[in-house]
Formats: structure tokens, sequence, C-alpha cells
């Protein structure tokens, strides 16, 4: 499920294209306590620290080779760099002395978030008990333009993941089961809207030769199975992901999903076991957000839980 940004004008810029622009023109827009517009400048420095802590936080350990070649920093520029996170409790030298790892410090910076999208808040107990049962990382994704975002992620807590961390990545739609999922069952109006945006994107997983053609291909395979896989010609061939829509009346509120190691699951334990318990979390999650929608209708409220997995 690796397909992501690493942020900062000089890293690589993946299928998201380079950000720079986008958080200049927001924050010509935007001021602090309508204080009026902020139009300094981005600091440079700081987007650069944060595409370092943003490749930190996808694997366990990484080193400063490869930070430099995600990046594209200089190597003595990815040191001084690590030395200002580990200065800030942020960053600490992996096992061993190799490499480089996150510290739980880092979560900090989240929790000022709150709130999410409503199968985000009715989804994540029954996330949480896939991978009790499982041991494979789930995750739960939504529409985001033209793109699939990860929104929530067992990862943490599987003892079997292929990742480190996935949330806030923004996969295609076209090759990543989470997006396969979405674009094979949502609203043909919606896909008509989705095509544009795909053929207007860079990214070569967006907008394969004959896109309408794929993309007929993969509403067809979707539609026959009940679930999506990811494109076995795209990285980390070594694992993959099988997905399902979460249904909202005739929309598709988002996508859930497990990612697993190739070689441990057989086409038989994915069909008998990966793609029913899915199936069954996925309308859990769905009779969840319509409690939650009625009790919001009736009290106001958002305060509302969603239903817990019998264990």
């Amino acid at each position: 499920m690796r397909h992501a940004p690493a942020g900062g004008c000089r890293g690589r810029t993946g299928g998201a294209g380079c950000q720079c622009a986008d958080r200049q023109a927001g924050a010509d827009r935007l001021g602090p306590g309508g204080d009026g517009p902020l139009t300094e400048a981005p600091v440079q420095s700081v987007l650069r620290a944060l595409s370092i802590l943003r490749e930190l936080n996808r694997q366990q350990n990484t080193t400063v080779d490869q930070l430099h070649r995600a990046t594209g920093l200089p190597k003595p520029t990815v040191l001084r760099l690590l030395g200002t996170l580990a200065g800030a409790g942020l960053v600490m030298k992996g096992e061993r002395g190799i490499g480089y790892r996150v510290t739980s410090d880092v979560q900090a910076l989240s929790a000022g978030l709150q709130g999410g999208p409503l199968v985000v808040e009715a989804g994540r107990p029954w996330a949480a008990e896939l991978t009790r049962r499982l041991r494979w990382p789930a995750a739960i994704a939504v529409r985001d333009g033209g793109r699939i975002a990860i929104r929530l992620s067992t990862a943490a807590s599987s003892p079997v993941s292929p990742f480190h961390a996935t949330i806030g990545m923004r996969h295609s739609l076209v090759t990543r089961a989470l997006g396969r999922a979405y674009l094979g069952c949502c609203p043909e109006a919606e896909r008509h809207d989705l095509l544009r945006l795909l053929a207007a994107s860079t990214d070569p997983e967006d907008h394969p030769p004959g896109l309408e053609r794929v993309v007929r291909m993969i509403v067809a395979m979707v539609r026959r199975q009940g679930y999506a896989l990811r494109d076995p010609n795209v990285e980390p061939r070594s694992s993959n992901t099988v997905a399902v829509p979460i249904r909202l009346g005739d929309a598709v509120a988002g996508t859930i999903g497990l990612s697993f190691f190739r070689s441990a699951i057989s086409r038989q334990a994915l069909v008998e076991e990966l793609v029913p318990a899915l199936q069954q979390a996925s309308r859990e999650i769905s009779a969840a957000m319509l409690r939650l929608h009625s009790g919001m209708r009736n009290s106001g409220s958002s305060s509302f839980c969603p239903g817990t997995p019998p264990h």
C-alpha cells in the first residue's frame, strides 16, 4: 500500500505531485484567528524536516541512505535534520544503532485532530476486530478527489503487518485494492467524474494506456468477485491487499481492506476466510453508520457508540 508523496519540494512527488504551490495558495487565503492572510513564503527547512518525518513514519527503521533516496535531500542535510528532530524528541536511533525511527512523542502531533469521516467512527471497532481475529492489518479508506486516502489503520496492532504506517497515504483508484473496490462499486455518475480526474493525472498508476477499458475491466471484475485485489504489477510485490466497499444507501462511503504477505495466504484462504470476514465487517459498518445518522438526527449529537463486534 505504499504510494504517497514524501513531501517537500525537492523529494519525490509520487502520484500527487509537488504540493508546495498548493500550500502557499492556502497560506495566502487563510490567517489565524481572522488576523488576515498569511503571505510569508513557506520555510524550506521546515518542509524538508517534515519530509524526513513522513518517510520515517512509513517504516519501522530507515537508514540515512533510504531517506536520501526517498526525499532527494543531500545526506549531510538529512543528518542535520535528523539531529534536529532527535533534539525535539521525535526521532531516535534504531535498534542496534542501525538507521532511525520515530519515537512515541510523534503521536502528540495528532492530538488536536478531532472527529473524522463517519465511516471511520463506525468502522473503528470492526477494523480492530478483524486484526484481532485474523492478525493481518485492516485499513479503512475514503475517496479524496481522484484518489483513495487511508483514514484508519490497525497496522500498529498487527503482529504480522507488511507495513509500518499507512494512515494519510493516498493511493490510486486504478491499481490499489482499496481504490479498485471504490471505483468498481460507486454510482455510474460518480465514476464518470472520476474518469475525468484520472485522465488528467500525470501518475502512470492513475492513467494507464486505455484508461476507460481498464476501468471497465475493474468494474466487471469487482462486481463479479465481490472484492478487489491490488494490481500484481505494482510494488510492494511481496504483499497484497484485498478490499470491499462500505455502502451507505446507493453510495460508497469508503472501503475496508486487509493486507497480507502473498506467501502466507493461499487463494482458498483468501476466498474462504479474508473476503467473508471483510464483507461481514462492511455490512456491520454500514448498519453502524445508519445508527449514527439516526442518533445525530434525534439528538443533534455525534457521541454515539457505533456498536462493538462480538468476541
